[in-house]
């Protein structure tokens, strides 16, 4: 994890569907719909990688 410049630790490894900006930054990366991420997080979980693979299934 990478730490902020208020020392707050980031972990890039999940995805908030309760942030915006990071549904739209995922679904844009991989070509689908906001819906369909935020579908996905529920069905699998935070984990980015899961709902990567998700996505492409």
């Amino acid at each position: 994890m990478t730490t902020t410049t208020r020392g707050r630790n980031q972990d890039r490894a999940r995805v908030a569907a309760s942030k915006p900006h990071e549904v739209q930054y995922e679904a844009k990366k991989d070509g689908v719909s906001k819906d369909a991420v935020k579908k996905s997080v529920k069905k699998v979980g935070t984990s980015r990688k899961k709902i990567e693979a998700d996505l492409k299934s």
